[in-house]
């Protein structure tokens, strides 16, 4: 959030939930309610890189992929206990609120 912006992120997967497959989606939802501004947008902007995605798919550990400034003991202890069922929410905000189909993506705007 700052003066002019507000930006949020709900997940809406096309596959089924797993820890081994939302390793981006819980880093993101961490860094959101782990981190300050400026960290959390060099962070969002590293996790969105291809060179960083692969690496995740194949097991390496997020906390790899902190930047300086980062709050990394509150990151990690976030993360390993951000259950599935944040996610799980998302998904069926997404498509039962929404009316999304599974993956299928959209832009909220809600001004102020």
């Amino acid at each position: 959030t700052s003066s002019h912006t507000r930006v949020g992120i709900l997940n809406n997967p096309s596959s089924k939930i797993k820890e081994s497959n939302t390793a981006i989606a819980r880093g993101i939802l961490t860094a959101f309610l782990t981190q300050n501004n400026s960290n959390l947008k060099s962070f969002l902007s590293k996790l969105s890189k291809e060179e960083t995605a692969k690496p995740l798919a194949a097991g390496t550990k997020i906390t790899k992929f902190l930047i300086p400034g980062m709050d990394g003991n509150t990151f990690e202890k976030k993360y390993n206990t951000l259950g599935l069922d944040l996610i799980k929410t998302h998904q069926m905000f997404c498509q039962e609120v929404l009316k999304l189909l599974p993956g299928q993506m959209a832009v909220m705007s809600n001004g102020r």
